[in-house]
């Protein structure tokens, strides 16, 4: 009897999780919603959804999930983060400063595309057709964070207007927008390759 693929984790405490599970639904992935460590086990990769950056990390106080998140990372485990989730895991916060788990190697400013009024959907400039896997691409911002650096081990796969907004390092895919809410996204099909490819 063929094994059943381990799931793709969400991290679900707050935020647009669901999008991305019907995004990975479409794709033939199963999911599993993460809001305590032990959620993580088993994972075949993990989605680090928008939302409010500062709320999630205020609702992983007092576990050790923002250690167990960290510890899988560090260990390979294939991750999309998008938009707040790009927060979370960038090595520096800016505008207002603030404690991330520092796992990317880059430099982000919050909100730095405007407010909620400011959303817009953007053709995007794609820097490397063949690590993302299409020569076009559309980004749903929505509040979104401004990569203001990037250290060297970082690919830029897409920007707007001069600004990386899609990154690559290693196995983890970080992307300022949204790309949960772009029918057939190639974001989420590469991430989904990742996994796959890792599993």
């Amino acid at each position: 009897m063929r094994r059943a693929a381990a799931p793709i984790g969400l991290l679900a405490l707050q935020g647009d999780y669901a999008a991305h599970a019907r995004a990975l639904a479409a794709r033939g992935a199963a999911t599993r919603e993460v809001r305590t460590p032990s959620d993580l086990d088993g994972l075949a990769g993990l989605v680090l959804p928008g939302g409010e950056s500062t709320t999630m990390l205020r609702l992983m106080d007092g576990s050790d999930l923002a250690a167990r998140l960290v510890a899988e990372i560090a260990g390979g485990l294939p991750v999309l983060a998008t938009c707040a989730g790009v927060i979370l895991l960038a090595r520096e916060v800016r505008l207002p400063p603030q404690r991330s788990l520092g796992v990317l190697d880059a430099a982000v400013e919050r909100n730095a595309y405007g407010r909620q009024l400011d959303s817009a959907v953007v053709a995007l400039t794609v820097r490397d057709p063949e690590g993302l896997g299409a020569d076009t691409l559309e980004g749903v911002f929505i509040r979104a964070p401004r990569v203001t650096a990037v250290g060297d081990g970082v690919a830029v796969l897409a920007t707007r207007g001069g600004d990386p907004v899609l990154l690559r390092q290693g196995s983890v895919l970080a992307a300022t927008f949204h790309p949960e809410l772009t029918p057939g996204s190639p974001v989420v099909d590469l991430f989904v390759r990742l996994v796959r490819a890792a599993g």
